[in-house]
C-alpha cells in the first residue's frame, strides 16, 4: 500500500493510532452499502480511528465512477472534498454529468470552476495515480481496506473491518 500522504483525503484525527484506508469507487453498490459501517467504526472511536479514502473507479462495470472520482477532486480543490463524497455515495446510482453538476451546486461550489475541472479533465491524473496505487497493492475489487497497512479482507462482510479495529484500540 502507497504510504499516506499530505495530498490524501482524511477524515479523523492524524494522530489516530488506527488508519483505515479505503479504495473506492463512487458507483459501486458495494462500496455504498460498507459506508455507514465505515461512519459508525468513525463515530464510535473518533480520537482513535482515521480514514483516507482513495479512488479505484473500476470503468469496465461502472461507467460514471471515474467522472464521480474526478467530481470528487474538484470538490476537494475547493475544500468541499467529504462534502461530495458522502453526496456521491448516497447518489451513487444517479452520477450523470447533469446530477454532478447539480451535486455540486447543492454544496455551493463554484460552478464554473467544477464544470471547467470536469470538461478538462483537470483531476482526471491524480484519480488514474491513486488506482496505479491500488494495483500495485493488488486491490481487485471495491471496496478495498487496509488497516494500518495490512489488508483487511472483507468477502465475509464488514465486520471483519470493525473486528481489525477492535484489536488496534
Amino acid at each position: 500500500m502507497d504510504p499516506v500522504s499530505a495530498t490524501d483525503h482524511v477524515r479523523g484525527p492524524g494522530h489516530a493510532p488506527v488508519t483505515i484506508v479505503e479504495y473506492g469507487d463512487f458507483e459501486c453498490p458495494t462500496c455504498r452499502a460498507a459506508e455507514p459501517a465505515v461512519r459508525m467504526l468513525l463515530e464510535r472511536s473518533p480520537n482513535a480511528v482515521r480514514l483516507i479514502y482513495r479512488h479505484y473507479p473500476i470503468e469496465s462495470a461502472h461507467p460514471h465512477a471515474l467522472m464521480a472520482a474526478e467530481a470528487a477532486e474538484a470538490a476537494a480543490a475547493q475544500e468541499r472534498f467529504w462534502e461530495m463524497h458522502d453526496l456521491l455515495m448516497r447518489e451513487g446510482a444517479k452520477l450523470h454529468r447533469a446530477a454532478l453538476d447539480k451535486y455540486a451546486a447543492d454544496i455551493a461550489l463554484a460552478l464554473a470552476q467544477f464544470k471547467a475541472s470536469l470538461d478538462d479533465e483537470i483531476y482526471r491524473q491524480r484519480v488514474r495515480e491513486q488506482m496505479a496505487g491500488a494495483n500495485r497493492s493488488h486491490i481487485r475489487a471495491t471496496p478495498g481496506f487496509f488497516v494500518n497497512g495490512q489488508v483487511c479482507d472483507i468477502s465475509g462482510g464488514m465486520q471483519s473491518l470493525a473486528d481489525r479495529v477492535a484489536r488496534l484500540l
